[in-house]
């Protein structure tokens, strides 16, 4: 009942019932498909969590307690959506070409945090990167210039 009436609240005002981000806030969709891509496995590492942090904290300029807050309510959108679209439309939206390629680099910082990349997550981007409209040689970039940060070269 707590949950049902913290939801309306949320939608009256817009905002996270007693939080920093608003329902159609675009860091919200960006950290709702990070988190839908460290569960795609079924299993959400504890590298992929801490990755998950620290890309989100870097990215939007975030403290520990506005990330975890972030990461929770990016947990629960992603656990409400039926589909990337829930997040990649609230993105195209709010966000020009070179932002909408941010959010690919992120995911593929989410991606290489363990080293590898599995089909997939690769699926993932790839969809999500479509539905973005980031195009194939610019994801592919995105994965190369990614893939040698993490190489240290």
């Amino acid at each position: 009942m707590l949950d049902s009436l913290r939801s309306f609240m949320s939608e009256l005002t817009g905002a996270d019932a007693g939080g920093h981000f608003a329902a159609t806030d675009h860091r919200v969709a960006a950290a709702a498909l990070l988190v839908h891509l460290i569960q795609i496995d079924g299993v959400a590492e504890p590298h992929e969590r801490e990755a998950l942090r620290a890309v989100l904290k870097a990215r939007f300029g975030l403290g520990d307690a506005e990330t975890e807050e972030l990461i929770e309510l990016a947990r629960r959108r992603d656990e409400d959506a039926v589909d990337l679209y829930a997040f990649t439309s609230v993105l195209k939206r709010a966000l020009d070409g070179e932002g909408r390629a941010a959010v690919v680099e992120m995911m593929w910082e989410i991606v290489f945090a363990d080293g590898a990349v599995h089909e997939l997550e690769d699926n993932v981007v790839w969809r999500a990167a479509e539905l973005l409209g980031v195009s194939s040689r610019e994801r592919v970039e995105l994965k190369r210039r990614v893939a040698a940060r993490v190489r240290g070269g």
